[in-house]
């Protein structure tokens, strides 16, 4: 990925107005994804988007260079990312593209891109685009050119796609649920989901206005929802990010469930019910405390970068199904082909049903070790990875917790930040330890 010029791992992304988020870059950015899908074959593409208000500039600026590549359209509107890529399979569509900058606020926005089996494209074909990139932007002849048509029955389609992913001899009847939709691309699918299957569903963050999607709300802001689940005497709650692909949740106490906790929930479930294939994929940001719950039940447990990417290609490689961020990215290969916020709190309740047991009873079964975090930004010229304080000062630091937690330190891929994290059984060991490696990255230069 270190070669790339605008893709990163999640795609083209930025803020609204600035390079590369424009519409004359993202209009070219169409025709030349254009151009490359043509070349393989591609006719037609789909297009959705979460509920910025940007959205609109840019899937105009998107159809406007497709259509000039030659490449028809079908415009989806409103509609979570993992819902586009679903779809462009039904629609037997050869790509979907996605207009969202996912958790990020309002002013952000970003491209990304799925191929024809609802995967993100491979390296090799952004690669190609990229090269395209630099040229000169061109024009099918006007007879070639692609047409563009919306897709009124969306939402439906994929609504059913969901609910057909909870067992059929199971109901959400008697169950009463807070829905968290961030304002964002599930507002109009995730209620009706969890509603037809019989829950009782009280909405939140469910009317966007192109600037409150994440707007305090949503799996990255979980003070209201949690609030919202005692007040209301809520069974539980679902809370999902601006694109959908994100899910967090809460137990009847308000207590916040990560992504960690609710892959362990569905793997253990998995596991009774012989579904389970392999074993369960994190990443290095994953709590120890998954490994060793896992570790427990005799389930395999590998790591892969951070990133809902690399958790797929660490799928593939081991021909497993199940892998998660605990910041709530779960991939389920036996229901879908990326991650997918109301199909994995799908998975959560199906847990739920067939255990008759509360979300609160489930997560017993994981204890998490405290983690901290600690942000330091760098601006010298020196990488503070390598240099040999830092490093003989992990080394301390790993000595300490000898093989009762771990230290991480990895660069942003978006930032100029070191991510400094430790865990173990103590918090305020692990706080302690966190800032001793942060201040020495400090002074790096």
């Amino acid at each position: 990925m270190s070669n790339r010029k605008y893709f990163g791992t999640d795609g083209v992304r930025g803020l609204v107005g600035q390079y590369p988020i424009t519409p004359e870059f993202v209009m070219k950015l169409g025709y030349a994804a254009g151009k490359v899908l043509a070349a393989q074959g591609t006719k037609k593409v789909l297009i959705g988007k979460d509920t910025r208000i940007s959205g609109y500039m840019l899937e105009s600026a998107l159809e406007a260079g497709f259509s000039a590549a030659g490449i028809d359209i079908g415009l989806l509107g409103p509609m979570p990312t993992p819902g586009i890529a679903y779809l462009t399979k039904t629609f037997r569509a050869e790509a979907g593209i996605v207009i969202s900058a996912s958790h990020n606020p309002f002013y952000d926005n970003g491209i990304k891109f799925f191929s024809q089996d609802g995967q993100k494209l491979p390296d090799e074909v952004e690669l190609a685009i990229e090269a395209l990139l630099d040229e000169p932007m061109g024009c099918v002849e006007s007879a070639s050119l692609g047409k563009a048509s919306r897709i009124g029955d969306a939402a439906g389609r994929y609504i059913e796609f969901c609910k057909s992913n909870f067992p059929s001899q199971l109901s959400l009847q008697g169950l009463k649920i807070v829905v968290d939709c961030a304002n964002g691309a599930t507002y109009h699918i995730a209620p009706n989901v969890f509603r037809e299957l019989g829950a009782t569903v009280i909405e939140l963050a469910c009317s966007p206005n192109g600037t409150n999607i994440n707007d305090g709300c949503g799996a990255t802001s979980m003070d209201m929802i949690s609030k919202a689940v005692v007040e209301h005497e809520a069974d539980l709650g679902i809370a999902l990010d601006g694109d959908g692909d994100r899910l967090m949740m809460v137990d009847h106490t308000g207590y916040v469930i990560d992504g960690d906790e609710a892959v362990y929930i569905i793997a253990s479930n998995d596991l009774k019910s012989g579904n389970l294939q392999g074993g369960v994929v994190g990443t290095l940001m994953s709590n120890m405390g998954l490994e060793l719950a896992l570790e427990a039940l005799d389930v395999p447990f590998a790591r892969s970068n951070v990133g809902d990417r690399y958790v797929m290609e660490l799928l593939r490689e081991k021909g497993w199904q199940l892998g998660a961020e605990n910041s709530g990215h779960i991939i389920n290969l036996n229901h879908t082909s990326t991650g997918d916020g109301v199909i994995a709190a799908l998975n959560v309740l199906t847990a739920v049903c067939q255990s008759n047991k509360s979300l609160y009873d489930l997560r017993q079964g994981i204890t998490m070790l405290p983690q901290v975090l600690v942000n330091v930004r760098f601006s010298g010229k020196n990488n503070p990875l390598k240099d040999s304080g830092v490093q003989a000062e992990v080394a301390k630091v790993n000595d300490t917790l000898s093989g009762r937690g771990r230290v991480l330190l990895r660069k942003s891929g978006t930032e100029p930040l070191i991510r400094v994290m430790v865990e173990g059984p103590e918090l305020d060991e692990v706080t302690s330890l966190a800032n001793q490696i942060a201040d020495l990255v400090k002074v790096v230069k």
